[in-house]
């Protein structure tokens, strides 16, 4: 049997999983279903890598089966023989950090230079948009205060570095999009605590000097010592670049699972409600980036970047934070959420952009720089 009949075997398996789904919830419940619903994710991230247009959307997959065993079975992933996991995610962060400060350079801080209007609207944005609508999300969600903070915290995080492949996909500014991401990590010491002092003060206590230190301990200690290992090994040792994203994707996927075995009773009370607004907040980022882009008159190219870069948010961090804060069950629940769905609206809005052609500007030669 070739691989290809394999991956159509596993989407066939997928489909009779539904319908396997489909009964128990008319019979029995969907109680029993949690062994069914693990297959049915692992069969269909499997279908999806022997489809170009599918692959993508492969890793998010795999996340769902995750979030799904931990709901299904949270004991789990909670402790274990007197270990609690919850404990693994400050270092897991610091990890992924570091992986992201492998695969930076200096030079992707040069936009800076080259793209100052570019990268001041595109940090001003979303660290401007993404707060304001995560505060009034939260205010009209009917959430607890710390379930509340928690979308004013995804909402008030730095960029991730997903942003920067989702450009690539695109056809967006790669360079400019690395740079954003870039300077807005390095901002969010100073500004995320601030925002959230500002913003989410009225649902929960936020102690700024403390979140300012978790977040140089998480993001800046270790991106620095990412780029000096980049600096060292640069085309010596190509394990690095190979291993590092594996780590990068399996640290993000055990910090959700911990979260939602932590938050499973909250998740079960409010889940789809939650589900539900983080994806507005999520799609209005893109929506409203894409805008500021235009406002200020920008090439359709950049718009793409303000779009993604104001919609897509270091959901890890978040986590982390809100680890640190002792509130991982409660504020760290949106951004376990934020996560997965922004890698499947994010890699929907790239398959649409990539086949959209752009007429407005000639694509240049720093427009098309490599994720380093």
């Amino acid at each position: 049997m070739n691989k290809f009949n394999i991956y159509k075997l596993s989407l066939g398996l997928a489909a009779l999983c539904v319908i396997t789904i489909i009964v128990l919830f008319f019979t029995t419940g969907l109680a029993q279903a949690g062994p069914v619903m693990i297959a049915f994710f692992i069969l269909l991230a499997i279908g999806f890598r022997g489809f170009p247009t599918l692959k993508g959307f492969a890793y998010t997959v795999i996340i769902f089966a995750a979030v799904t065993t931990a709901l299904y079975y949270p004991s789990y992933f909670v402790e274990y023989n007197g270990f609690k996991f919850a404990v693994l995610i400050t270092p897991l962060i610091q990890l992924i950090m570091f992986g992201m400060g492998t695969s930076m350079s200096v030079r992707d801080f040069v936009g800076v230079v080259k793209m100052p209007k570019g990268v001041f609207i595109g940090v001003f944005s979303h660290f401007l948009i993404m707060p304001l609508l995560g505060f009034t999300l939260a205010n009209i969600s009917g959430f607890t205060p710390e379930i509340a903070a928690g979308i004013i915290l995804i909402g008030c995080s730095p960029n991730g570095m997903a942003s920067n492949v989702i450009s690539y996909l695109a056809k967006a500014n790669l360079a400019l999009s690395i740079t954003i991401t870039a300077v807005s990590t390095l901002l969010a010491p100073l500004l995320t605590p601030l925002l959230m002092k500002l913003l989410a003060g009225a649902f929960i206590k936020i102690d700024v000097s403390h979140m300012m230190l978790d977040i140089t301990k998480m993001v800046i200690i270790p991106i620095a010592a990412g780029l000096i290992v980049n600096k060292i090994l640069k085309g010596r040792d190509k394990w690095m670049e190979t291993i590092m994203p594996l780590i990068s994707m399996s640290g993000i996927a055990f910090i959700i699972v911990i979260i939602t075995a932590a938050g499973h009773d909250s998740l079960l009370d409010i889940g789809f409600k939650l589900i539900l607004l983080v994806l507005i907040h999520n799609l209005l980022g893109y929506t409203l980036g894409y805008w500021s882009g235009r406002l200020f008159k920008m090439k359709e190219r950049d718009c793409r970047t303000m779009a993604i870069e104001v919609g897509m948010q270091n959901g890890g961090l978040a986590s982390g934070l809100a680890k640190e804060m002792g509130k991982m069950a409660t504020v760290g629940l949106a951004p376990a959420v934020f996560g997965p769905l922004m890698n499947v609206t994010g890699s929907i809005l790239a398959s649409y952009w990539h086949r959209k052609p752009i007429t407005d500007e000639e694509i240049t030669e720093e427009e098309i720089v490599p994720v380093t």
